[in-house]
């Protein structure tokens, strides 16, 4: 089997350190997700073609597919007229990893305000660091839902 894609192996490497971090993935889950980047004209990948191209064991592809495909990162689909799964980087996941951003950040805002009505009880001291760091995420969540809303 030949690769169906054509790579430019630093920026490979470069993805695969980068996307490795970013996500928190195995070194191979990374290295599947760095692969499909070059999918530009969305083909498809096949399971064996990531056994063959990443010299890796077809356990260890499938664990990091499944990972992949559990944290939304991927998707698949079958062609009608063959048996094999075709995998793809997910269009819509920029738009998820966005949404659990603006979700930790309202998470974070929840908490420090529980956490800032508790002091207040305690003591009668305003702290002006703690209210410039909410309103610095509640910009951030506006921003953010902005632009979401142009996806």
């Amino acid at each position: 089997m030949h690769k169906s894609i054509e790579i430019d192996e630093k920026i490979f490497q470069d993805a695969v350190k980068f996307y490795g971090t970013i996500f928190d993935i195995p070194p191979l889950a990374s290295k599947i997700y760095a692969y499909l980047l070059f999918d530009a004209e969305r083909v498809g990948i096949t399971f064996d073609e990531f056994v063959e191209v990443l010299s890796a064991s077809k356990s260890s592809v499938s664990t990091s597919i499944s990972l992949l495909l559990n944290a939304e990162l991927i998707v698949d689909h079958n062609k009608m007229d063959e048996r094999k799964r075709y995998f793809f980087l997910n269009e819509e996941y920029k738009k998820i990893r966005f949404e659990k951003i603006v979700q930790k950040m309202q998470d974070e805002l929840k908490l420090l305000e529980d956490l800032n009505n508790f002091k207040k009880n305690q003591d009668d001291g305003y702290n002006e660091r703690i209210e410039a760091y909410k309103a610095l995420l509640n910009k951030n969540i506006i921003n953010i839902q902005e632009s979401l809303n142009k996806l």
